[in-house]
């Protein structure tokens, strides 16, 4: 497919025309989801021997970790991302989905790979970015991949299971949401959230370059009508929805050419999920070593955090745009509803949000 994007930001063409196949044989089975009768014990509870502080960043050492995205049930924190396994600047290589979990933000526990691209008949791979949601007494799992050779180009698909490890399976058997060659634009369709209000209707957005949400019925695996384009301020991709006192939050990835080489967290805010959404500014800067930032939101036990990537990690060498590891900070809000700027630490959520004190990073352009 060939089609120009309506707003291409530099670096934009950097990141998004570098491929690795994938190349996992046999890898339909889910990794990390093995039958009751044969699942070993859960791993123990730990933080990383190269941590000098549990809860600092990055949280996950073990391996690289991206595009993460949290979600509460019960007690535990469950982080889902995908495994960046590129070697040295290769391009992207993400060949799987990875869980981890914590009930004290410090300690995480490793549930390795729950899904495979290759678990989605219709795809041929890569494990970008995905969103894990609860409802029904199911667990959703929404994921960005790259579509076989009948419809190229990438794609939204939904699995679904009964925990949040799975196992899961094809909620489908085909696509969700894929490029529509008349009307959109490429790379429209990655990086799906879902939100769900409290009258018990859920959403769907996503987008690059341009925005996207529509309704979904409450069966959560179809649509309930078209798709909306919404006009969003400097918006490059993953989106990000929550609500708090009755306010929704729109959190993206976004450039203002020509100012800016990477991406940065910009939000924005609505009394409607539908919109007008007013927009608030730049939330947090460009992330270290990593051309994209991609931001996740969850509360847990009281407090707000903000999870997202940058390339701070080494390992068998430094991090970088193509490996990427997961961090979070603390996410507080102002009297009036809007949300107080994030500076990105290496202390990450050690340091209580008491002591934070008052950050100076610009909320505006």
């Amino acid at each position: 497919m060939v089609l120009t994007p309506s707003f291409p930001p530099r670096g934009f063409r950097r990141r998004h025309m570098l491929f690795v196949a994938l190349a996992a044989a046999g890898a339909a089975l889910p990794g990390g989801a093995p039958s009751q009768e044969t699942k070993p014990a859960e791993p123990a509870e730990r933080h990383w021997p190269m941590s000098d502080v549990p809860g600092s960043n990055p949280i996950i050492r073990d391996r690289f970790t991206a595009d993460v995205a949290p979600l509460t049930v019960g007690n535990r924190l469950y982080l889902f991302a995908g495994h960046d396994e590129a070697k040295g600047r290769q391009g992207y290589t993400m060949n799987e989905w990875v869980a981890y979990s914590t009930t004290d933000m410090k300690h995480w526990r490793d549930h390795g790979v729950i899904m495979r691209p290759s678990q989605f008949r219709w795809a041929a791979g890569e494990a970008w970015a995905a969103q894990m949601v609860q409802k029904n007494g199911k667990f959703y799992f929404y994921v960005t991949v790259e579509h076989d050779r009948t419809h190229p180009g990438k794609a939204i698909g939904v699995a679904v299971g009964d925990t949040p490890l799975g196992p899961f399976r094809d909620a489908r058997g085909s696509a969700l949401i894929q490029d529509n060659k008349a009307t959109w634009r490429q790379w429209s369709d990655i990086d799906p959230t879902v939100f769900t209000d409290d009258d018990g209707t859920s959403w769907l957005a996503w987008g690059n370059s341009n925005f996207f949400i529509a309704k979904l019925k409450p069966n959560m695996i179809e649509l309930d009508g078209e798709p909306r384009e919404v006009k969003i301020p400097y918006f490059v991709e993953g989106p990000w929805l929550h609500k708090r006192n009755g306010l929704y939050y729109l959190t993206y990835a976004s450039i203002d050419e020509p100012a800016q080489r990477n991406e940065r967290i910009s939000y924005a805010t609505a009394t409607s999920i539908q919109g007008p959404w007013t927009y608030r500014g730049e939330l947090t800067g460009e992330a270290t070593n990593s051309f994209t930032i991609h931001a996740g939101i969850e509360k847990f036990r009281g407090n707000w955090y903000f999870f997202y990537h940058d390339g701070t990690l080494k390992r068998d060498e430094q991090g970088n745009q193509f490996r990427r590891a997961a961090s979070v900070e603390h996410l507080l809000y102002n009297p009036d509803g809007t949300i107080r700027p994030i500076v990105q630490t290496r202390e990450g959520v050690t340091v209580p949000p008491s002591k934070r004190g008052t950050p100076t990073v610009s909320t505006g352009r």
